[in-house]
């Protein structure tokens, strides 16, 4: 079960290769649905698999990530699997508590890449995935450091139950101050990113301090677009795009962020799109203008 013309990686400042091109998994509600879609995605070549403990679906992927190995169709090693620790467990004394169940949910011994999900901290309540409560009706928010946090993952590092550590959803001066303060630096920041949200500054300062890019929404999440008229997707700026190229609007979206150096994590079960998504979008650079017009 190997790729062919598909997975391009990037390497990673913690030595690590992380395939530029993965399969996202928020919203992934239905087990069934997710086991056709994962088990598609192997046979098509995709190596990368992005979750979250927020998003419930760690112990269906785990599943058949078990099945998958037992039939001997990919050996572990040949995966990259990211997950993320939620809001309610950046307290320092909760970190490996919520990291060692995703670590069993999944049914790994290793995490490729664990991510902070968030840079706001949710006190802990007795059901585990209320990553955002609240008391009346007001977000019960705690005072936690994610310096504090992020030294917990350091240690999960030493202990080689995690390869690479980053985060997820903070801003440049978030950033800029654990990579300052770490002793293990950040290899990943992932944000919503893609053709109407370029962050061309924010990757500016993550190819300076070396911290691979990862674009979640990178086609502008069609599926939860209230103003379909208003879906990136569907905007009349793509049409000459993809006749020029022959490419869908999809390949279009993502081929300009790869050609930037951007990974990328669409999220499709539909067979035909997920190969869309994934397949090799030729040599040449897509000409897609910058707000600036550049």
């Amino acid at each position: 079960m190997e790729p062919t013309n598909t997975n391009r990686s990037v390497l990673l400042s913690s030595g690590y290769t992380m395939p530029i091109v993965g399969l996202g998994m928020f919203l992934s509600k239905d087990e069934n649905e997710l086991d056709t879609a994962v088990t598609a995605a192997l046979e098509i070549g995709y190596r990368h698999f992005d979750t979250a403990f927020s998003y419930a679906n760690e112990v269906f992927l785990g599943r058949t990530l078990k099945r998958v190995f037992s039939e001997k169709r990919i050996a572990r090693e040949n995966l990259f699997i990211t997950t993320k620790l939620p809001p309610n467990g950046l307290h320092p004394d909760n970190v490996e508590y919520f990291f060692r169940k995703s670590l069993e949910e999944l049914q790994l011994e290793y995490i490729d890449l664990y991510l902070i999900h968030f840079p706001v901290a949710a006190k802990r309540t007795d059901d585990d995935y209320a990553i955002f409560p609240t008391t009346n009706g007001v977000f019960a928010g705690e005072d936690v450091d994610p310096l504090d946090t992020w030294k917990v993952l350091e240690d999960l590092v030493d202990k080689g139950l995690i390869r690479s550590i980053g985060l997820s959803n903070f801003n440049s001066e978030q950033v800029k101050r654990i990579y300052e303060a770490a002793r293990i630096k950040p290899a990943v920041l992932q944000v919503e990113c893609h053709a109407y949200l370029p962050q061309y500054e924010l990757h500016d300062l993550c190819k300076e301090l070396k911290i691979a890019l990862t674009a979640y929404s990178p086609i502008g999440a069609p599926g939860q677009q209230r103003d379909k008229e208003y879906a990136l997707i569907s905007d009349p700026e793509l049409k000459p795009l993809c006749e020029k190229y022959e490419k869908s609007p999809a390949q279009v979206l993502l081929r300009y962020l790869v050609q930037r150096g951007i990974i990328v994590i669409p999220k499709s079960t539909n067979p035909k799109r997920l190969a869309e998504n994934i397949q090799d979008l030729g040599n040449h650079e897509i000409g897609v203008s910058s707000p600036d017009g550049t």
